[in-house]
């Protein structure tokens, strides 16, 4: 479902990310296939300077469809950044994207906060956000850091999921399965 990002991968990705119901939520936008590639490879040095943690979402099928990334890591946390292409909205791949990409950041990376910064604007995203049950709204649990990204005006809603919260939320899964093939 994951994979470190690869230079192969831009033109579809491009292609995808184009669309103008992704395009504006796209983080780092570029208006141009060349443009898009130079972005890509700024990334993955990046992630090998510490920088940043970035993967290609994949489909059932293997195909890239979106990135997912965690951004501005800083003392073990970071912003996560994700998008998809349009004709995989609403398939279910957001949410398995971001279970696989928490379980390598919390599990094998030692990140222990990630947020979640969603501009306003963006409802799909932050229904997708809500609908985590390990993700708590930060705009009063993190109130300094809510109003250092809404200096310029109210922008951006914020999340944060903490690892804590996010174990205890898969542990509980777990033993929910355990029951349910017990009986």
């Amino acid at each position: 479902m994951l994979k470190k990002r690869e230079l192969h991968e831009c033109h579809e990705l491009y292609d995808l990310m184009s669309h103008p119901d992704v395009f504006p939520f796209v983080r780092h936008k570029a208006t141009s296939y060349e443009e898009f590639l130079f972005i890509t490879k700024q990334t993955i040095e990046a992630e090998e300077r510490g920088e940043l943690i970035s993967r290609t979402i994949l489909d059932d099928w293997g195909s890239p469809i979106g990135t997912i990334s965690l951004y501005d890591i800083q003392e073990n946390a970071g912003f996560l950044g994700t998008w998809l292409g349009k004709p995989y909205h609403g398939k279910g791949y957001n949410q398995r994207a971001k279970a696989a990409f928490f379980e390598e950041l919390f599990y094998e990376l030692n990140i222990e906060t990630v947020f979640m910064r969603i501009r306003t604007e963006n409802i799909r995203s932050q229904k997708a956000a809500e609908k985590l049950p390990y993700t708590v709204n930060a705009q009063e649990s993190r109130k300094s850091l809510f109003e250092q990204l809404n200096s310029n005006g109210n922008t951006f809603k914020l999340f944060e999921i903490p690892k804590d919260l996010y174990t205890l939320h898969t542990m509980r899964h777990t033993i929910e399965d355990t029951h349910r093939l017990e009986a």
